[in-house]
């Protein structure tokens, strides 16, 4: 499969590009801060958590157990170990919601990694707890689009280099899709690829904390919906269009 604009492999990411995630997190966080804001003032409680859950990245990696475990230090941290046993329950039960959150697709995403599908091979790479992720896609009903799927537990150049050679592609042959700047876009850039950022209403600030490279913007398109998505990938490799013309 070799479309007109080279791009022969398009990458989709999972959470908040197929499907709702973030918005668990966050009415998760908001139950931690109700929790901890009996003992405490609450003032940098939301800089403090993100602090320790960064710092723990490397010991739990990403996903909702990591978090879980990143709330519970926290609260036993700011509250200088006051905190009760039984509001310690309570922030495990929040760690609980995210993992047994639906999996509600965003509108329209099913069509248009479909109609993908017909001009480019597809693969879904998505990044967290191998148990949740994997979850996720089977409740999603999105397994069957895409003939491979790869969970890994970081998305960095190197990640994407080893998935590219696995296909036995270049970088100049692979997009891929994404709400993160710093996990889907960025990375594949800096080896040569091509991105669609599709950005969610939320998202937690270390995904934000990226910034796009000298002269990698026209490597990139942005698409507002699920629905922009098949014209904007056809759209890459070819002179820039404004959004509102790629429908």
């Amino acid at each position: 499969m070799q479309a007109s604009n080279g791009i022969r492999l398009v990458g989709f990411d999972g959470d908040d590009t197929l499907w709702r995630s973030e918005d668990y997190y966050r009415a998760a966080q908001a139950g931690f801060e109700a929790i901890v804001g009996e003992y405490i003032a609450l003032d940098d409680v939301h800089d403090r958590l993100y602090a320790i859950e960064k710092r723990n990245l490397a010991l739990f990696g990403y996903g909702a157990k990591g978090m879980t475990l990143s709330m519970l230090e926290a609260a036993i941290t700011l509250t200088g170990a006051r905190i009760g046993a039984r509001d310690l329950q309570r922030i495990l039960e929040l760690g609980k919601t995210i993992l047994e959150h639906p999996v509600d697709l965003l509108p329209g995403i099913r069509e248009a990694v479909a109609e993908i599908a017909e001009d480019y091979e597809v693969v879904l790479i998505t990044k967290g707890d191998l148990f949740h992720q994997e979850a996720k896609v089977r409740q999603s009903g999105l397994a069957a689009l895409f003939p491979r799927i790869e969970i890994v537990s970081e998305k960095d150049t190197a990640t994407y280099a080893r998935v590219l050679a696995e296909f036995g592609l270049a970088p100049a042959q692979f997009a891929m899709v994404g709400n993160s700047l710093r996990s889907d876009i960025v990375p594949v850039l800096e080896l040569g690829g091509w991105g669609v950022h599709m950005p969610y209403h939320v998202t937690w600030a270390h995904e934000a904390d990226a910034t796009l490279g000298d002269g990698h913007a026209g490597r990139m398109r942005a698409a507002a919906a699920p629905a922009d998505l098949p014209a904007a990938v056809r759209a890459l490799g070819q002179p820039f269009q404004d959004p509102e013309t790629m429908r």
